[in-house]
């Protein structure tokens, strides 16, 4: 009989998030195909789990992924795990699994701690329904379109980020969205764990020295008649000229942008344009 791919979960940072059946799993298995396995033999040394290990990351996921399946087809099961969180989301895997599947192999899903929900559940964003986007792209240009994207988006954002990047992200995020509630969650499940809701403002004045990933929990734009004010044209121009000269918006985009952001139309914001000019 083949063996079972399992996809097992791992701690996003406290050891002893590890689920009861994941443990059982990656005692039981003939093998355990890890991101990296100096991270994954903490794990197992915490849990006295004597698995062998092989390398499983994007640099040997090609090379490495036949000799994987032909030893599930032998008989042999393996775990796939990743640094932290479950593999194949923002993460490698998904071209192993999908193989295996593609050659009738068994693979199971063995779920466990999450950075998503983590973030999510102690936001206070309500979240009956949300989206998900992984990481952003880390060119600003690339970055930039991909936020103006999501800018109307009606659900919250769950965005992953690297340390190094978030104060770029955030500085996007302002010019984009607006000044929008977000919640920013560092070193979730950690002794040092923190997270901090504010408009994006407060948190970028508040950085301290970032470590860890950061998970990002975005509210939905809301724009009450209340809220909505209509800035002034040296304002909007100000803006404009940032978007075209520094973040690489094209005319068009950069007025689509401006036009959401404060809630008038493109014409209006055309117009404030041509007057300064």
């Amino acid at each position: 009989m083949p063996g079972t791919l399992y996809v097992v979960a791992t701690p996003i940072g406290n050891l002893e998030d590890l689920t009861f059946r994941a443990a059982r799993l990656l005692q039981e298995v003939e093998l355990i195909a890890a991101e990296d396995t100096r991270r994954t033999a903490t794990l197992l040394q915490h849990y006295s789990i004597s698995t062998p290990t092989t390398s499983f990351h994007a640099h040997n996921e090609g090379r490495k992924q036949s000799t994987l399946l032909d030893k599930l087809s032998a008989g042999q099961s393996i775990a796939l795990v990743s640094d932290a969180g479950t593999p194949t989301v923002s993460d490698l895997g998904t071209r192993l699994v999908a193989a295996a599947l593609d050659r009738g192999l068994r693979v199971e899903a063995v779920p466990g701690a999450s950075a998503v929900l983590a973030a999510l559940s102690s936001s206070g964003v309500v979240s009956e329904q949300f989206l998900f986007v992984g990481f952003p792209p880390s060119r600003s240009q690339a970055r930039a379109r991909w936020l103006e994207k999501l800018a109307d988006e009606p659900r919250p954002l769950v965005i992953f980020e690297a340390p190094h990047r978030i104060a770029k992200l955030l500085g996007h995020m302002t010019d984009i969205f607006g000044d929008r509630q977000v919640a920013l969650g560092r070193e979730l499940t950690k002794k040092h764990e923190e997270l901090v809701k504010g408009p994006i403002s407060f948190i970028l004045n508040n950085l301290s020295a970032v470590k860890g990933e950061m998970t990002l929990v975005v509210e939905p734009s809301e724009q009450s008649e209340n809220e909505t004010r209509c800035p002034s044209n040296s304002l909007i121009y100000k803006e404009f000229c940032r978007l075209t000269d520094i973040e690489g918006f094209g005319r068009r985009d950069a007025i689509s942008a401006l036009a959401r952001r404060h809630g008038i139309s493109s014409k209006t914001i055309y117009q404030a344009i041509e007057d300064v000019k």
